[in-house]
């Protein structure tokens, strides 16, 4: 929680005029048992009602300053806990940004999705209660002690035994709860994990009748979370029972000496009632501190887990160039590339040794796991090679600036993510300052005009998150165009026409060809038709290029290719034949 407070400068106002005006309320609050002892030994035995009626306008008063001090002190409170938990917000947003790939698959979006909610809010929570009652409850707590001691020495000797039994009760369950609830927060993650991919995967589910199996598995962890927290919770509900108990002992033999007190004439009534009312205050502020603790040892197992987040180094370090070699010869260089997955095995890519030239169209073929996703995504550094090299326009690309890198590149993964908003918007992602013109042209060229023209709103028409109102085929030739409008010098193709149609995929390519900017095109694809026009082909087979050339050359000598050229194209034409 220390290293989150950072986050808190700027707040310093609040900081102080929050505790400092709940101080004040504390103080009036303090000054009510005097009060009411003054009533009932001065008032009540003479009949005076005039001095009574004037000591309840004092309550009154006492109770109106109170109540202003107490908003006063919210409103602080809460612009503060806000302030801090944005800041913390976007700190953290903005690392995860920041974050490669490969940090990415370890942590897991579930895991980022609670850092960033629940468990931010938690903080929020705690950071608020600090403010509002951490100095607040001690203050009287001690302040009673003191006044009871400007009351009667003996009798306040008993707060002095009660305060440090129920420090000992609060503090103690504060340290046996930290870590459990550290434990409840790793359970939780498991669930909402198990949650975000049964409602992402809720066709598939459906599709293989796995629904008792999914929700059995849910209810596993689910039950696991509630058991961890019911054990959690019994031991915090231990805390006001006992401290209950160590006050209310406390006032027993707080009324047993005042009564002495009072036959021997040693003290009035008015005061033993005063005296009462100081051990109740105590009472209420320990419950008070007692759920406070609560509250912040949780916040403070949230924090961590915020902290551990913000903790993790990015694996990549930017670069300063920020443009290649003009004078290159090559888009696109793979020198002696290995590539493996942290925690993985084996390499998932082995020497690979590839060189593009600018405006050349290169496919890449091969079976389903053999590395062609993880060739193309060390191009715009989504991942950094283990051994060799990656250059475009002949630099290096781990000496690029990523932005700039990732501007000379535009990516359509296999995965079509859009995003809520209109056709324009998501368009507009590729670039910001695009014409409604410069839009329509990268919709036609990525033969993506038809989804526009079947819309009466046309580019306003409003796309669902995800692109749930769309078809697989119209979300991925909406992701081409979006990649298109930005004319990237290099368009990475990662099996992006794998739901459109031969006659539609034709047209694409037919496109593509024709864009008047030439860019360097590489098509990842396991459809042979959809590469077999390239200027080159590159065959990847467990992670190793087994084949590179033109159609005609690699049906001639890569057999792994021939094999994909008849399972694919002559079985089609021989079942077309029949």
């Amino acid at each position: 929680m220390k290293k989150l407070m950072k986050y808190f400068k700027g707040y310093t106002l609040e900081a102080v005029c929050a505790p400092f005006f709940k101080i004040i309320e504390a103080v009036f609050e303090l000054l009510v048992p005097f009060v009411v002892a003054a009533i009932i030994d001065n008032g009540i035995p003479a009949g005076d009602k005039p001095y009574i009626v004037k000591m309840c306008g004092v309550l009154i008063l006492l109770g109106a300053v109170g109540l202003a001090s107490t908003l006063t002190a919210q409103y602080f409170a809460a612009k503060g806990a806000v302030g801090f938990s944005s800041a913390v917000r976007q700190a953290l947003f903005d690392h995860i940004q920041s974050l490669s790939f490969t940090e990415l698959d370890k942590l897991g979006t579930s895991t980022l999705i609670t850092r960033l909610t629940n468990d931010l809010n938690q903080v929020q929570t705690g950071v608020n209660l600090t403010l509002r009652l951490l100095m607040r409850s001690p203050f009287i707590v001690f302040g009673a002690m003191i006044m009871a001691f400007t009351i009667d020495f003996k009798a306040a000797l008993i707060f002095v035994a009660v305060i440090p039994a129920l420090s000992v009760v609060v503090f103690g369950i504060m340290l046996w709860t930290i870590p459990l609830y550290k434990k409840v927060q790793q359970r939780l993650d498991r669930v909402l994990l198990k949650t975000k991919e049964n409602l992402t995967g809720a066709r598939v589910v459906r599709a293989f009748c796995m629904e008792e199996s999914e929700v059995a598995d849910f209810t596993e962890k689910n039950d696991d979370l509630a058991k961890l927290q019911k054990y959690v919770g019994k031991i915090s509900a231990v805390m006001n029972p006992l401290t209950y108990v160590i006050v209310n002992i406390g006032i027993i033999a707080l009324i047993y000496t005042g009564a002495l007190k009072v036959q021997s004439g040693l003290l009035t009534q008015g005061l033993v009632i005063a005296l009462y009312n100081y051990m109740s205050q105590i009472l209420v502020e320990l419950v008070k501190l007692a759920n406070l603790i609560i509250s912040i040892t949780k916040s403070v197992a949230c924090a961590g887990r915020i902290q551990a987040v913000l903790e993790i180094e990015p694996s990549m370090s930017d670069g300063d160039i920020t443009d290649g070699k003009s004078d290159s010869e090559y888009a696109v260089e793979f020198n002696n590339v290995s590539f493996k997955y942290a925690d993985a095995g084996a390499n998932s890519l082995e020497n690979i040794n590839l060189k593009i030239k600018h405006g050349e169209t290169i496919g890449i073929i091969g079976s389903t796991g053999c590395g062609k996703s993880t060739l193309v995504g060390l191009i715009p550094r989504f991942y950094d090679c283990t051994e060799g090299e990656v250059k475009v326009d002949g630099e290096n690309v781990m000496d690029y600036n990523c932005e700039a890198l990732r501007e000379k590149a535009a990516v359509v993964l296999q995965k079509s993510v859009l995003f809520g908003g209109t056709i324009r918007e998501n368009i507009l992602w590729g670039k910001p300052d695009a014409s409604d013109s410069e839009v329509m042209s990268a919709l036609e060229a990525a033969q993506a005009m038809d989804v526009v023209r079947s819309k009466p709103e046309g580019l306003d028409y409003v796309i669902e998150q995800g692109g749930k109102n769309l078809s697989g085929g119209q979300r991925q030739r909406l992701c081409i165009a979006r990649a298109l409008v930005k004319h990237p010098e290099i368009l990475i193709l990662d099996d992006s026409s794998s739901a459109l149609d031969y006659a539609t995929d034709a047209a694409l390519r037919k496109s593509l060809s024709n864009l008047e900017y030439n860019p360097t095109v590489i098509t990842v694809s396991q459809r042979v038709s959809t590469v077999m026009h390239a200027d080159r082909i590159v065959v990847l087979e467990d992670g190793s290029t087994v084949g590179v050339g033109t159609h005609e050359e690699l049906l001639r000598d890569c057999p792994e290719y021939g094999e994909l050229y008849q399972s694919q194209i002559k079985s089609s034409q021989g079942s077309t034949k029949n």
